[in-house]
């Protein structure tokens, strides 16, 4: 009999190291990086052959984009949601918590890129007997080169299963002397962060080495609240918690653990030459990605996804294309890149932490053009869905519609705004924009006004069970 096994994808992280494509508000694991797909989405699908109900545990200000993604792999689960961020450790409790105690469970990160999906699946079922056995298995990746940006698992030997070893040591990243030692002793693998095993070993565990973040996360559980999919963690208890990754928290410190090795393809996608290494290079080696193209340069990598951009007589560069945002690097200061947001944020630019493009639980909206008393933005609304009853103090909007048929409701009125017909909404006015249809909804909206921020909101009803407030200071 096959043994079940529950993947449970980290979703976290700032999405720094990727900048401009990926920003706080839409880390790299949401960011369309491959074929249109993002991080979460492949994970999502190299998973589902194992099991098609997969939990994901993410921040409460990702929710949205999670269950998009959820919905747009065709897989079930659930959303195990973080107040705040702490770290693996407490992610991984929280989870253990909530699972049974006999059950396998399978920890991803949501933001790794692992191509061979039957390789990576028959390699955790090879780690399943050392599971059962009351092991922490790790999963090792055979390097193919001295890498400095990962850790390293020296394995030992080989256990009684016969296709997992003992685990040695962990190493920190090393510096490349050391590393370069480390292949040529053999017997190191790249630490990929995937972990396998039963909830109750996990939590026997905490309880041994990180008794406190167990504590906070089995009072973060015990108090929580279910919304739909959503289980929302609760917010004092998990704040509480120590931020500590489940290598400090619990392997470094723990006896049983065993390795497996993995022999496929595997990337953490920890920066732009990590991203560039998944494409194919051309003779001078030279990686295009989009509407990139490059006239005498060589090895020189450009993501354009929005618009022709050509790279002229470079040399060993990263040239990343956004629609509000550019970045031009030498490629050996790819790691620095998180610098570059740092600066960008402290001098106030939005577009450090922001796209212009938002998602949004109903579709999303794009800022086209601002100006002092104006502001133009593309909204697209999914079939069936509608944004909140609310109105403005400070701004009146016009909406056009460009494509499909809008029901409107304007104070007491609701109307339906076909394709080429446009409404006004003075300000004050309480409305409402929903798509009635079978497909894509999209509107331009002009705004008018003395101010045009986004907390200028007064939201009176709400189909996604976000906060309702007085003046409730997010987005539509």
């Amino acid at each position: 009999m096959t043994t079940l096994i529950h993947p449970v994808v980290l979703c976290g992280g700032s999405g720094t190291r990727l900048w401009p494509l990926s920003r706080k508000a839409l880390p790299k694991q949401f960011a369309p990086l491959i074929d249109g797909k993002s991080l979460l989405q492949l994970t999502l699908e190299r998973l589902s052959a194992l099991n098609s109900q997969i939990t994901c545990i993410a921040s409460e200000d990702h929710r949205f984009l999670v269950q998009e993604t959820v919905e747009n792999a065709r897989i079930g689960g659930r959303q195990i949601l973080e107040p705040v961020a702490r770290n693996t450790a407490a992610a991984m409790a929280a989870a253990a918590l909530l699972a049974e105690p006999d059950d396998l469970l399978l920890f991803a990160p949501a933001d790794h890129h692992i191509p061979d999906a039957a390789l990576f699946a028959k390699t955790v079922r090879s780690g399943v007997a050392a599971a059962l056995a009351g092991r922490i298995v790790t999963f090792g990746v055979v390097p193919s080169f001295p890498s400095t940006a990962y850790g390293y698992i020296e394995a030992g030997a080989a256990l009684e299963d016969q296709t997992s070893q003992s685990v040695v040591r962990f190493v920190e990243k090393p510096i490349a002397e050391v590393a370069q030692s480390l292949l040529l002793h053999g017997g190191y693998f790249w630490n990929a962060g995937i972990f396998l095993v039963q909830a109750r070993t996990l939590i026997e565990a905490l309880r041994a080495h990180a008794p406190d973040i167990l504590a906070s996360c089995e009072r973060a559980t015990a108090a929580m609240s279910i919304d739909g999919s959503f289980v929302r963690l609760q917010r004092e208890a998990f704040e509480g918690c120590r931020s500590e990754s489940i290598d400090y928290a619990v392997l470094e410190k723990h006896e049983a653990i065993a390795v497996v090795k993995f022999e496929g393809a595997w990337s953490d996608v920890g920066s732009w030459n990590a991203v560039a290494n998944l494409y194919e290079s051309d003779e001078d080696g030279n990686r295009l990605s989009g509407k990139a193209s490059t006239l005498n340069a060589r090895n020189t990598f450009v993501h354009a996804p929005h618009r022709p951009v050509v790279a002229l007589g470079t040399d060993d560069l990263i040239i990343i294309d956004t629609q509000d945002a550019v970045l031009v690097a030498s490629a050996a200061c790819a790691e620095q890149v998180k610098d570059v947001v740092k600066m960008l944020t402290e001098a106030g630019h939005p577009e450090a932490t922001d796209h212009r493009r938002v998602g949004r639980p109903w579709g999303a909206y794009d800022s086209i053009d601002l100006g002092a008393r104006f502001q133009v933005k593309r909204l697209t609304v999914k079939p069936g869905a509608k944004l909140s009853l609310q109105m403005h103090h400070h701004r009146a909007e016009h909406w056009i519609v460009v494509q499909g048929t809008a029901k409107v409701t304007r104070d007491e009125e609701t109307l339906l705004v076909r394709e080429n017909e446009s409404i006004y909404l003075p300000l004050g006015a309480v409305h409402r924009l929903e798509n009635p249809g079978k497909t894509m909804l999209e509107v331009i909206e002009v705004q008018t006004g003395g101010y045009l921020g986004e907390d200028d909101i007064v939201r009176f009803d709400d189909t996604y069970g976000r906060v309702t407030s007085i003046l409730a200071k997010v987005a539509k």
